[in-house]
Formats: structure tokens, sequence, C-alpha cells
């Protein structure tokens, strides 16, 4: 199989530049323990795509060999900046901007020296430990005008160009995504509703149990009531890169993200 190893993860910097907020120190732990679990599934490549990195015209992916930079997340400023130095597999990322163009979707690289790595992205390298020279990064971006089927065809046609390889695959974005909109006490930090909290938690057992025609059936109105990052375009990602199936899934952690629902979850490919 293509894929080893999946896993949806939020794509917040809190859990990295604050770790010491007790709920965002559960996810910074969660990610870690992501991390190893990705490490053991032995990748040759990590397949990622983040709802952060906006794309309009094209679908984008990284065609540039290794990435530097320091980066200030634009919500999150004042708790500091994030340094990154992400490897990517060019020609593994070209086969993709290929199969893509094959299948009617206007793609095209992005090699640019500075070019702005997304929040999501570099938090998930960063504490997850990949994007290394040993265990580089192929990267989609989020095309603002995909919709939640054109979504999953485009994880589908990433895993087919990577059908030789062992990818791991990560969809990175957030569960209920309201906030607080006024300063709030950070150790007590909570989902903003009990509503968000419950469609979050049914949202979750659902992948636990590996019920994927349920989730299918509630994803819109779950979409309507909970307003979860991008309509949940990263699992549609995952659903498409995994040929929508998995046995069941793990929620390394589930914990608020001022006010938003953050949630690290393996599934079992195997």
């Amino acid at each position: 199989m293509t894929i080893v190893s999946a896993f949806l993860l939020p794509g917040s910097p809190l859990p990295q530049l604050r770790p010491d907020i007790t709920p965002w120190g559960r996810i910074r732990e969660g990610l870690s323990r992501a991390g190893k679990a990705l490490a053991e599934s032995k990748p040759d490549c990590v397949l990622v795509y983040s709802t952060q990195w906006f794309a309009v015209l094209d679908q984008l992916w990284i065609t540039r060999a290794r990435s530097t930079g320091v980066h200030v997340d634009e919500n999150w400023h004042e708790f500091g900046e994030q340094a990154f130095d992400i490897h990517s597999d060019c020609a593994l990322a070209q086969r993709c901007v290929d199969a893509c163009n094959a299948a009617g979707i206007k793609t095209r690289g992005v090699d640019y020296d500075q070019f702005p790595i997304d929040t999501g992205t570099i938090t998930a390298t960063t504490l997850m430990g990949f994007g290394s020279a040993s265990l580089p990064v192929v990267i989609a971006a989020n095309n603002l005008y995909h919709s939640a089927e054109q979504t999953e065809q485009l994880g589908a046609i990433a895993s087919a160009a990577l059908q030789d390889k062992r990818a791991a695959v990560l969809g990175i974005g957030g569960l209920s995504n309201s906030a607080f909109r006024e300063n709030i006490d950070l150790e007590k930090d909570h989902i903003l509703s009990e509503a968000d909290d419950k469609w979050n938690q049914r949202v979750l057992a659902l992948m636990e149990s590996g019920d994927i025609e349920a989730i299918r059936a509630i994803l819109p109105q779950y979409s309507t009531e909970a307003r979860p990052d991008m309509g949940l375009k990263h699992f549609y990602w995952l659903l498409g890169a995994m040929n929508a199936s998995f046995k069941k899934a793990t929620v390394h952690e589930y914990a608020p993200l001022y006010g938003s629902g953050g949630a690290i979850v393996q599934f079992d490919v195997q």
C-alpha cells in the first residue's frame, strides 16, 4: 500500500509557541506521539495538505528542494516566531503536478526563495519531526475554489502518483472554527460552545469507529453548525489519499485552541 500512515491535526502555532498553557501543551504532546507513530511507519516521504496554504488560480505544490526562513503567524504574532528548514522531494512533487494537470486540474509548482510556508506546515514538521533531508515532504496547497469532492480527488491523484513509494499523509486543519473574540484566561481555554464540543466529539467518535459512510452523511450539517476549518477539506484530502478506506482511528488528543477545536487523529490504514 502506498499510504503507510495517515493523520489529521490542527494547524495552530499555539502548541509550539506556548506549550506552557495546559490545553495547548496537551496538543503538543499529542503531536509528539503522532510523530513517533509516523516515524514507526517508515515512510519515504510525507504528503502534506494544509488548509492554511491558500491558492486561488491554480493548484500549487512546493517544488523547491529546501525552504528556510522565519515565520510570524498573522493571528498569534505576540507569542513569537517560528524558524523553519523544510526539505521537499522535488521529483515526487513534480509527479503530483503532472498527474493533476493530466486529470484536468490546472496545476503548477512553486520554487521561490523565501516563499511563505504556512503556519500549519511549519508547526507539523517542527513538532512531529519530519521535513528533513532523510524524510522530505511533498506539500499541496488548499485551493479555495476546490470543493470537498475535488479535494478528495486531489488526495487520490497524489497517492496514485506516489504508488511506488511509502508515504505518510497529513491533513492539517482544525475542527470547530469559532474562536474567542476577547481576551481570556489562557489556562481556562475551552471549546467556545457546548454545541461545538458535542459536534466535534461526535465526528471524532465516528472516526474512531471507522464509520466512513456515517461521517460523510453528517459532514454537511457539521460544516453548517460547527463551521469546521474549511469545511473539513483536510479530512476529504485524507479520504482521497486513503482510497476512501480506513478501519478505525486513534484520537491522540482533543483540546481547545482559543475556543476552536483541535484534534490529533491517527487513521489505521493497514
